[in-house]
This record gives structure tokens, C-alpha cells and sequence, in this order.
């Protein structure tokens, strides 16, 4: 099954020509699988190049040499020489050996989507941080395809992937490429630990944390601009945000607590980038509440949902307390249905406003949901501790006794454990 573009439709350009191949395995449907290319198509737009053709296939399972089979390769050789495609893109992963053999059989690039994000990231990195870790996970995709001394690491000039800090070194062996990874690591490793001071002191000052989550472009920045008028640069194209951004966000019961934008996530995010962002996504596996944010007019918003709880178990955050925030109800009325399939979930767009105060009372209740409730007896020379108590906890009650006050207050775990020799016997 093949789709082309035809050529009188083209503009001729300095972007790249690209051939989408999709592979039907398995029990996946045909459905599915356009529906994988469709998106593949976007990112590749967002990288800078043009789909010219795509083509599907039909098999029980890869082959081991060349993905497809060789009758098939030879069509796909055809049409990538009709449409003058410069590079053939796939949805699935491409073993090194399989890369290798296509590209000798094609006579062009073959990349996987894996290399298309990739060089994406590497687009758009802008801190020293997001930099590092786009090259660290650039560098960890190479090293298994290289082969022998001396290999280009580009087999096309600026083409999709191969894009990315460090790639004017044309020629680097396999000593050179671990050496400059063990560097790359070293420096993760120390602004993680500039990441850490940070946390304790956030820890220290007992703000509670949340974190947007959700699919790439699903409108996380715009909610953080909406929340806190944090004047944040958006864009309507994927991965259009890479380093975390926080904020304080004032909620209507007087509680300040922490809200952090983080990298969207998207359908076979690559292992290779979910490694090298770790330490950026800290800010998620300890937050106190994922805001998980779903595009209410995207084709397949199950799927999304699926795929970034899928990213959220890898990162070992799967469990923590999740209120699913269903956006752009201003583009489409499948937001309110898909929001109503979801209990709990709120139906907002952040674009003009509508139910972010409803989503504000829903933050507050579900973070105060956590709280436990305690009694504490506090002598009144120990009004520091007293002062303390109102600071980081919601007080439901206080009473005046000749000795000291009590005082009905609803606390999270490190409070408790803070204040626990004032707490009243039962």
C-alpha cells in the first residue's frame, strides 16, 4: 500500500525528501499503524523535512536483515528513486545491522523514528542541562552503529539525525565517542547535584509540588500561562518544551505550592532520551500531584493517555496521585465527553480560561486529600512551634487552654514526622 505525493505538489527546497514505511506486525491493525505514520509525519515536519511518500507492509515479523524482506526493499528502492527521496524514515526501531542493509540496498539514509526525535531534541535544547542530555542520548543511539575506525557519524549532511552538539568532529572512532560520553555523564551528574541543593531547599520550605504531564503538545505550557502568568514562549509544534520550568501557583484556599512544566511525552519515546532525562524528570517521580494534561480534540486520546502512563511507569512514577486535566474544550465537544469517561477529571481550555477556577478548587482538595488530620498540644513558650504549624499545615481548629493551644490541623507525612512529639494522646 503506497501513498505519493506527486511531484507537481512539491516545492522543490533545501528541506530534506523523506518516505514514511509503516509495518503491520503481528495483531496491530491496519488502523493503527496510519495511525503511527500519520504522527511520524509530524514529527518529521516539526524536524525540518517533507513526506513525499509513505508506504506500508503487511508481515508476521521483521526480518532479521533487512526489516522488510528484500522484494520489498527493492519496491521501496523504486519509489524512494521516483519521488527523488533523500531518506527513508520507519516507525519501528532499526537494529544497527538492519540500518546498514538498507541504507546499502536503498543507496540513501534509513533512519528509524528513534533517530527523527532525537534530532528533534537536539533542535531544541536550549540550557546547558538539556543540551547535555540530548548529546548523551544522541552519542548512546551512535555507538552501536558504528562500525571499524574512522565512521562518519553523518551520512548526510544536516540531514534528520544527524543533527546534534558535537557533530562537526565528521570522524570519531569509538574511544573518542565513550570518552566524550563519560564527560557528558560527569556533567549531568554535577548539575544534578545543583538539582538536589535546589529540592531540599524546597523541601526545607515545605511548598507542596506538582507537575504538569501529558502527551507532546497537549498544552501543558499554555496551562502553566493560564495558572500562573508565567509568560512562558509557546509553540504550537512537538517537544516545543524541553527544560522544566517552575512556578509558584497561588491556589483559592491560600496554600502556595509549586507547579513545574516538564518534557511532553509521545507513543515509543526512545529509551536512549527517557535515560538521559532522568534527572530532569526527578521533578516528577517527587512530586505530590501530576496535573496529567490530555488534548480533548487529538484523534486517539486513549492512546496518548496510554503512552504517557506507560512513560510515567518507566520513570517510576506510576503511582503517584494523578488528576487528569482534559484541555482544549474550545476546539472540540469530544473534550466534555472524554473528560465525563474520566471520573474526577476536569474539562478546561487553557488557550481562553474556561474551568481553570474549577480546576484550581480541584487542585487544592486533592492535595489536601492527602493530608492526615492531627490533634497537637503546643506549651505556649513554644510559639515558634505554633507559628510553624499554621505555616505548613491547614489548621481546622484551634483552642485556647491555660498550659497552651490545641490545635485540629491536617498535615502531609514530613509535617507529621516534624511535629510528632506534639501530637495529643489519643
Amino acid at each position: 500500500m503506497t501513498n505519493i505525493v506527486p511531484r507537481t505538489l512539491i516545492e522543490r527546497s533545501i528541506r530534506e525528501r523523506i518516505v514514511l514505511v509503516g509495518v503491520v506486525l503481528g495483531g496491530a491493525s491496519t488502523e493503527e499503524v496510519e495511525a503511527g505514520l500519520d504522527e511520524l509525519a509530524q514529527l518529521i515536519d516539526t524536524a525540518g523535512a517533507d513526506v513525499v511518500a509513505r508506504t506500508l507492509q503487511r508481515r508476521d515479523r521483521p526480518d532479521p536483515a533487512t526489516f522488510l524482506g528484500r522484494g520489498k526493499v527493492a519496491e521501496l528502492a523504486q519509489l524512494s528513486e521516483a519521488v527523488d527521496a533523500d531518506t527513508v524514515v520507519f516507525d519501528e526501531e532499526l537494529s544497527p545491522a538492519q540500518q546498514r542493509n538498507l541504507q546499502r540496498l536503498l543507496g540513501r539514509t534509513a533512519i528509524d523514528r528513534t533517530a527523527v526525535i532525537l534530532d528533534i531534541f537536539a533542535q531544541n535544547a536550549r540550557s546547558p542541562e538539556g543540551k547535555a542530555q540530548v548529546e548523551l542520548a544522541l552519542l548512546r543511539y551512535r555507538l552501536p552503529r558504528l562500525r571499524g575506525r574512522g565512521v562518519a557519524l553523518s551520512q548526510q549532511a544536516g540531514g534528520i539525525g544527524t543533527r546534534g552538539p558535537g557533530e562537526t568532529q565528521l570522524e570519531v572512532d569509538r574511544r573518542r565517542l565513550l570518552r566524550r560520553m563519560h564527560r557528558l555523564e560527569s556533567d549531568l551528574r554535577e548539575l544534578e547535584r545543583n538539582r538536589s541543593v535546589q529540592r531540599r531547599s524546597r523541601t526545607r520550605s515545605r511548598l507542596r509540588e506538582v507537575a504538569l504531564v501529558g502527551y507532546t503538545n497537549a498544552g501543558k505550557s499554555t496551562l502553566l500561562n493560564q495558572l500562573t502568568n508565567a509568560g512562558v514562549l509557546t509553540e504550537n509544534r512537538l517537544f516545543s518544551t524541553l527544560d522544566p520550568r517552575t512556578r509558584k501557583l497561588f491556589l483559592p484556599g491560600g496554600e502556595t505550592v509549586l507547579i513545574t512544566d516538564t518534557v511532553g511525552f509521545v507513543r515509543k519515546l526512545p529509551h536512549q532520551l527517557i535515560e538521559a532525562f532522568r534527572s530532569t524528570l526527578q521533578s516528577v517521580t517527587e512530586a505530590d500531584l501530576l496535573l496529567h494534561v490530555v488534548d480533548g480534540s487529538a484523534a486517539d486520546p486513549e492512546g496518548q493517555i496510554a503512552a504517557v502512563r506507560a512513560v510515567l511507569a518507566e520513570i517510576g512514577a506510576a503511582q503517584l496521585p494523578e488528576l487528569m486535566v482534559i484541555n482544549k474544550a474550545d476546539r472540540s465537544e469530544d473534550a466534555a465527553r472524554l473528560a465525563a469517561k474520566h471520573e474526577g477529571a476536569a474539562c478546561i481550555s487553557a488557550m481562553t480560561g474556561e474551568g481553570i477556577d474549577t480546576l484550581l478548587r480541584a487542585i487544592g482538595d486533592r492535595l489536601r486529600s492527602a493530608d492526615r488530620v492531627v490533634r497537637l498540644e503546643i506549651p505556649w513558650d513554644r510559639g515558634d512551634v505554633l507559628a510553624a504549624v499554621h505555616r505548613e499545615g491547614e489548621v481546622l481548629e484551634q483552642l485556647v487552654g491555660n498550659d497552651g493551644a490545641t490545635v485540629l490541623v491536617a498535615l502531609d507525612g514530613p509535617a507529621r514526622a516534624r511535629f510528632a512529639r506534639f501530637v495529643a494522646a489519643s
